[in-house]
């Protein structure tokens, strides 16, 4: 079920839109679950399709149709790193094989202690700071070197 925290933070959500919109909070409240659990469940996507009042298959398209959405269990931390042109020509490549003999660990696959999953993050809007990674969809870390990265994971640790 949804926690009375979940539901309080929806109903704020509820009050941007008119009434007869609730639809239009799905995201919100698919971050607000997704923050308070670590992930999206296929039960927590239905308790929030039941609370919107919407289709189940409906909150399921937007759950998996945006990369910022989990449907299964994360490390404590994901990191996600961008990837595309402006991350790649300042060189992300260098920054993504760090991370990854760093913890090894690929791209969608969690460290054996369950701290630290590395995603693969599209464009984040942010390529003046490029390279650049987010931490569990919340705190961006730009104009990243190995050592930028390794102070990151020790703050992390």
């Amino acid at each position: 079920m949804l926690s009375p925290e979940a539901i309080q933070k929806i109903d704020y959500e509820l009050t941007k839109y008119p009434a007869d919109q609730r639809q239009a909070a799905v995201m919100s409240a698919l971050r607000i679950v997704q923050t308070e659990h670590g992930w999206l469940s296929k039960e927590s996507i239905s308790e929030v399709a039941h609370y919107l009042r919407m289709p189940e298959i409906a909150v399921m398209e937007v759950a998996t149709f945006y990369n910022m959405y989990d449907l299964e269990p994360v490390g404590k931390y994901k990191i996600s790193i961008c990837t595309n042109i402006s991350c790649m020509l300042r060189d992300s490549d260098v920054i993504v094989t760090h991370l990854q003999t760093k913890l090894g660990v690929g791209f969608n696959e969690v460290t054996p202690d369950g701290k630290f999953c590395l995603k693969e993050g599209e464009c984040m809007g942010a390529c003046g700071g490029a390279p650049l990674l987010i931490v569990n969809n919340h705190t961006m870390h730009e104009f990243l070197t190995p050592a930028k990265v390794d102070t990151l994971l020790e703050e992390l640790k």
